[in-house]
């Protein structure tokens, strides 16, 4: 049994990593995650083509944006959401 003092040394071995995917439903759905996903872009320093600024990556020190985007074996962040409207004008 690990006493109070262990559970820190504990939290520091074992990585907790959350993943969060947004699902954007309908038009309003679709437009209100667009604004969203505009906005976390901007907060991370995403560029819209999926590229972050290289003095971004050297940091290192920040990375709560891997909640919410995955990284392509090609560099670039993906943000971890679905979209969907039987009216493809939206969406696109």
């Amino acid at each position: 049994m690990l006493g109070t003092q262990g559970l820190p040394a504990l939290h520091k071995i074992i990585n907790f990593q959350r993943e969060c995917i947004s699902i954007h439903v309908g038009q309003a759905g679709v437009q209100i995650g667009n604004a969203c996903w505009k906005l976390y872009c901007l907060e991370h320093g995403i560029q819209p083509d999926g590229q972050m600024p290289s003095d971004k990556n050297i940091g290192g020190a920040d990375d709560s944006f891997k909640t919410f985007f995955s990284e392509t074996g090609a560099g670039k962040q993906v943000p971890r959401a679905v979209f969907v409207d039987l009216e493809p004008p939206v969406v696109g």
